[in-house]
């Protein structure tokens, strides 16, 4: 897992999008033109969390190291130490693959 010197504020997510499988089943190459966006990704830093009504910070239920699923369009690419990635809110995750 690679380290970054950015560190998302609040209940934002760092996240490395992770490629999908470059074949069909029938063994049918799909060029990168024609791909989507993988929609899977794993967490590489979190912000420390939000406050609730009572000022009590309430941390993020993701972790660095985790794969998650999140929205088709979510979060904003930026490109971070050469790589590129997305800075999302922890609310544009929708669950945490096993």
């Amino acid at each position: 897992m690679a380290k970054t010197n950015f560190r998302p504020l609040h209940d934002r997510v760092v996240v490395r999008r992770v490629e999908s499988e470059e074949k069909t089943k029938g063994g049918i190459i799909i060029p990168d033109t024609a791909k989507e966006k993988p929609q899977e990704g794993e967490v590489i830093a979190v912000g420390s969390g939000v406050r609730d009504d009572a000022g009590k910070l309430v941390e993020l239920d993701v972790k660095a190291g985790d794969r998650v699923l999140f929205g088709k369009w979510s979060g904003t690419e930026v490109k971070l130490d050469g790589e590129d990635l997305l800075i999302m809110k922890e609310s544009d995750i929708m669950g945490i693959l096993g």
